[in-house]
């Protein structure tokens, strides 16, 4: 019994040791990330876009699409902060109610793009041989359209709406993902506690779902902040030329567009709109920016 007590208690100060080095680690990170202070400024810039999207009719108003032609072309005042469109509609509201839109739509293609680009990335990785020739050739051949002329081609094919421009969006998106977790799977699976998982019988499956993957999350991540960012520029794209969100659905790009034919007149319908576009997406940069220094301050170095 008391052989036995001796055999029982290392492993037990092991996983403690195990337990609180993970906690280390994720306190080291967190410093490093505090200490960027452009990363915390994209983060405050998140944090308020999140609240837009969240409770829009609380922070501006609930009439983003009502018209009233007697209020057209008003300038910026106190009552209407940042003016009125061609519509009488208040523009503060309409950019207000648009956050939510771009939010949503560059979450839920993330989403696709990450599911499905993260399966194909760790299959490829893990596998490699035949497995992964074949599957990084169709990426390769996914990578050679601009998502944008992808996007273009799904949306004008499939028809204007916000669920297809979501899965156009994610499409392009799942390359990227693809890619980036293969590179971080081959890495993994060549360390030593592969090799003891495999030593004790356990699956392929079991394998990448608790030892690969967890290991390959920081540059996944990155990925997902430096993605929303993109997504968001291609819904603009999109919506600038006629293909994106379907009116009278609030969305920058597609006021950008309503409004390119007033600049000269009008310079706040679309000014306003694309400073909202530039802000997000470089609040988002520096999150990302932020988030791969902290998780591998070697790359920084």
């Amino acid at each position: 019994m008391d052989e036995l007590k001796n055999n029982t208690m290392p492993a037990t100060e092991n996983e403690e040791e195990i337990s609180i080095g993970s906690r280390g680690q994720m306190k080291d990170i967190l410093k490093r990330f505090l200490k960027n202070r452009a990363a915390i400024l994209g983060m405050i810039i998140i944090l308020i876009l999140v609240v837009c999207a969240l409770f829009p009719g609380q922070v501006s108003g609930p009439d983003f699409a009502k018209p009233n032609l007697r209020a057209r072309y008003l300038p910026i005042s106190a009552e209407h902060w940042m003016g009125t469109d061609e519509l009488g509609r208040d523009i503060f509201t309409r950019i207000v109610w648009g956050c939510r839109t771009s939010l949503v739509i560059g979450l839920s293609a993330v989403a696709i793009g990450c599911v499905f680009g993260t399966t194909i990335g760790c299959i490829a990785g893990f596998y490699g041989g035949w497995v992964d020739n074949v599957l990084m050739r169709c990426v390769d051949v996914l990578m050679a359209v601009p998502n944008l002329m992808l996007g273009i081609s799904i949306v004008a094919a499939l028809g204007n709406s916000i669920f297809n421009l979501i899965l156009a969006i994610g499409l392009g998106q799942m390359a990227g993902f693809a890619r980036v977790t293969r590179s971080s799977v081959i890495t993994v699976r060549a360390e030593q506690y592969i090799e003891a998982a495999r030593s004790t019988g356990a699956s392929n499956l079991r394998i990448i779902w608790k030892y690969v993957l967890p290991n390959s999350l920081a540059p996944i991540i990155v990925q997902v902040s430096m993605g929303i960012a993109s997504a968001i520029l291609t819904t603009s794209g999109l919506s600038f030329i006629g293909l994106g969100v379907p009116a009278p659905t609030p969305e920058w790009g597609g006021m950008l567009s309503n409004s390119r034919q007033f600049i000269r007149d009008h310079w706040n319908l679309v000014t306003f709109p694309g400073v909202a576009i530039m802000i997000t997406v470089f609040a988002f940069n520096l999150f990302g920016d932020g988030l791969r220094d902290a998780l591998d301050p070697r790359l920084k170095q």
